[in-house]
């Protein structure tokens, strides 16, 4: 049996339950399009936004980022972060470095991530 791969609010909820340690605060903002799903307080004392996002199963290495989305990672280089839920040959969870959202939109999931598995992400978001 092959699992689905979740929605963005299933990604959140499993999210927040794998990482504890991280205060998070829900971000969706319909007045300033681009900005980040989420933002971050490390136990190290650092603040950081993380993107939500899903790929399909018709299109699994495929990321879709909007131009607004693309614009504010190219802006802000530092402490952003894209984390991807995806298929579980994949890895099911990747997580990349907002600074690399061209290479992610271009490549998709071809590209190296910074971690994969959803525990993993977890100890570089909280470390």
């Amino acid at each position: 049996m092959v699992r689905p791969i979740p929605s963005e609010r299933q990604l959140w909820k499993k999210l927040k339950n794998e990482c504890k340690r991280i205060s998070w605060t829900r971000l969706e903002n319909w007045a300033l399009f681009g900005t980040p799903d989420l933002l971050g307080y490390a136990p190290s004392g650092n603040f950081f936004t993380l993107e939500l996002k899903t790929t399909t199963p018709k299109n699994p290495n495929l990321v879709r980022c909007s131009p607004h989305q693309i614009s504010f990672h190219i802006k802000h280089k530092k402490n952003t972060f894209v984390l991807v839920a995806c298929t579980p040959e994949l890895g099911a969870f990747r997580l990349y470095s907002g600074s690399r959202i061209l290479e992610l939109v271009d490549l998709g999931l071809k590209l190296e991530p910074l971690a994969c598995g959803l525990s993993s992400c977890s100890r570089l978001l909280e470390g």
